[in-house]
């Protein structure tokens, strides 16, 4: 199950049961809204009914770490949890997020993040996954927030390879990931010129609904190559599925769920 508020518009529940069907499980994965503050009573839930994993969206990933039993170090790390798993007793808290999205630009992208300038933009709890996990791949972790405080702590998580720079240093980026909520509306500012992104470059943009946000379509007319964060969204599940079943997830089944 996967719990969030809102969460109606969650496309996990397609992703996770086009896998189960996929790879002959008797699974079945829904969407639970939970209010701000029932993230502990959702996990006690999980631990009663025996729930065998659990997903966690906003706004809950900080409280269901502070619930579960262990954290992992990407958790930890993050302080957020984005899945919950069963090692016996024990509910284990992973983060998902920045690994999956790693294996997106790695995977979909043919981008290699090993020694390259990427530069993430935002500073909130998506940006944060993305930067740890691109310094954990060897990246040169730049980040340029609104809030220069904000970018600095989000920053700190890359360790040496991470500094903060000024939102137009996007130009010199091999790969930008834009982390934050601007383009989810027609009335959202550009988080970034677009004239500072083009051939040669990778953009990211982490939203996926709309599919193509105004950033993403002036981009790719630049000539740059672009993504939005429905792969993300697929890798993170993938791993999350594996964490559950113990088995590789059905990536083909889950990617067709939901072209």
């Amino acid at each position: 199950m996967v719990i969030g508020d809102p969460i109606r518009h969650s496309l996990s529940p397609t992703l996770h049961n086009a896998a189960f069907s996929a790879a002959g499980l008797d699974w079945v994965y829904v969407a639970c809204p939970v209010p701000l503050g029932g993230a502990a009573q959702a996990v006690h839930a999980m631990r009663t009914l025996g729930i065998g994993g659990m997903s966690v969206t906003m706004p809950h990933k900080q409280g269901v770490a502070a619930a579960v039993d262990v954290l992992a170090p990407e958790a930890a790390a993050l302080g957020a949890v984005n899945c919950v798993r069963r090692d016996g007793d024990r509910l284990i808290g992973e983060n998902t997020d920045g690994p999956g999205l790693v294996r997106s630009i790695r995977d979909d992208l043919g981008f290699d993040p090993a020694g390259r300038v990427c530069l993430v933009i935002g500073a909130g709890g998506a940006a944060r996954a993305a930067i740890k996990s691109l310094a954990d791949a060897g990246a040169v972790v730049q980040v340029a927030n609104r809030t220069t405080a904000t970018a600095y702590e989000a920053a700190a998580l890359a360790g040496p390879s991470g500094s903060v720079v000024a939102v137009d240093a996007a130009v010199d980026a091999e790969l930008v990931v834009q982390a934050t909520s601007l383009g989810m509306t027609s009335d959202d500012a550009l988080p970034v010129d677009p004239a500072r992104i083009g051939a040669g470059q990778i953009l990211v943009d982490l939203i996926y609904h709309p599919v193509e946000t105004p950033l993403l379509r002036v981009a790719a007319a630049n000539g740059a190559t672009v993504a939005n964060g429905l792969g993300m969204l697929l890798h993170q599940a993938c791993l999350q599925f594996t964490h559950w079943t113990g088995v590789a997830a059905p990536i083909d089944a889950m990617r067709a769920a939901y072209v």
